[in-house]
């Protein structure tokens, strides 16, 4: 429709014929139609607001993204609609504005949206109403965080290869001469050996200390291949636990196993997966406090998957923290490493898997391990659907 058109047809209307009325009423509707057909077929959002921020129209992207209904939010104000959104703040005359938000319903969403003000003819002190476009940034931001991460680990990597070298080789050095120095004490009087002896074992702990982390930052940072074969998920967990037995002990924690009955062999590395359910299992009781310590370990499994869940009543683990899981060196412990958790992640990635953490603080935590235990065969689509002319 031609700019001017409408303010055209006003000025004339008392010498329009009621033939003419109904033809440009006609022309309106077609041309009303032919624009919501254009809005329903965009990907982004578009929400038309009057200037009070009562919704007039909304297209089918932006119900899929809010979750809304457009019979029923028709007609409301855009903050009933979308919770958190405050308009007292946004719907200001004149104003432009681009925000990112972060959205739970229907579907755990990252969006930005862009309101602009829809001037009228003529300059006036209010605009007639707001047109907000809504973009989908899950997917970029997805992307972003995994680039980031790729980038992290590159840069550890290559830390590791300079500690490898830098610190592993005189570590090595000095336990051969400790051994030395072990064999000439022995030549020694008791009463002066003894004392000596004390030091030198200190001394040789430290040392294996060192070792066991420098092995653990490797671990964590240089790609692995596992060594698969097939495995009794519950005999690998059965053994770990059974290494674990003297702490449990001591801590005085109850093992509460709820395991499927018929659990398939699984393809893995099993030195690699007893290293997962040792790091994690250690975590659960380290969290647990002096008295009435539980650990839960489920496993399940379904068509296609393997899932297991270790759950603890511990302390939990505080909403700062739940952002950093599985950040390097980024740990809660007096004495942790913050590798252990990396490590995990990259073993169950390996494995096609994923990990999922549900915790609250003084409500204990709750690990998910998913993976696959069959390769997904190849699967046709079906043709697209053919595009509908407007």
């Amino acid at each position: 429709m031609k700019s001017g058109f409408l303010e055209k047809l006003v000025a004339r209307l008392d010498r329009v014929v009621p033939g003419e009325v109904q033809q440009l009423v006609t022309r309106l509707i077609h041309e009303k139609g032919f624009l919501e057909k254009v809005f329903e077929a965009l990907h982004e959002g578009v929400i038309i607001l009057d200037p009070k921020g009562v919704v007039g129209f909304l297209n089918l992207a932006a119900c899929q993204f809010f979750g809304l209904d457009p019979a029923q939010a028709t007609g409301k104000f855009i903050s009933t609609q979308i919770r958190g959104l405050d308009w007292a703040a946004l719907g200001k005359p004149g104003r432009t504005i681009s925000r990112d938000l972060e959205v739970f319903y229907p579907e755990n969403r990252y969006l930005n949206f862009y309101l602009a003000p829809i001037d009228g003819v003529e300059e006036e002190h209010e605009p007639l109403g707001y047109v907000m476009l809504v973009r989908d940034l899950t997917t970029t931001r997805a992307e972003a965080e995994k680039n980031l991460e790729s980038e992290r680990l590159n840069a550890l990597t290559l830390l590791a290869a300079g500690v490898a070298h830098e610190i592993g080789n005189p570590l090595n050095s000095l336990d051969i001469h400790l051994q030395l120095l072990g064999r000439k004490l022995r030549k020694l009087e008791s009463a002066e050996r003894k004392p000596l002896e004390e030091n030198l074992a200190t001394a040789r702990q430290e040392i294996q200390r060192l070792d066991l982390i420098l092995k653990q930052f490797l671990n964590a940072v240089r790609p692995t291949v596992p060594h698969r074969e097939r495995q009794d998920l519950h005999v690998l967990l059965h053994d770990t636990l059974r290494l674990l037995e003297p702490e449990l002990e001591s801590r005085s924690v109850a093992v509460e196993l709820d395991l499927a009955e018929s659990l398939p062999l699984a393809f893995i590395d099993p030195g690699q997966f007893q290293q997962v359910f040792y790091n994690l299992i250690r975590n659960a009781f380290q969290a647990i406090p002096a008295e009435n310590g539980h650990i839960t370990i489920r496993t399940r499994v379904s068509d296609f998957e393997y899932v297991i869940s270790i759950e603890d009543n511990g302390t939990g683990i505080s909403p700062e923290h739940m952002g950093a899981l599985f950040e390097p060196y980024r740990t809660t412990k007096a004495s942790g490493s913050g590798l252990g958790l990396l490590i995990v992640r990259r073993i169950i990635r390996e494995h096609g898997g994923a990990i999922a953490i549900e915790s609250e603080e003084n409500q204990g935590t709750r690990v998910l391990i998913n993976f696959p235990h069959t390769e997904r065969p190849v699967r046709l689509l079906g043709a697209p659907d053919s595009v509908i002319d407007l």
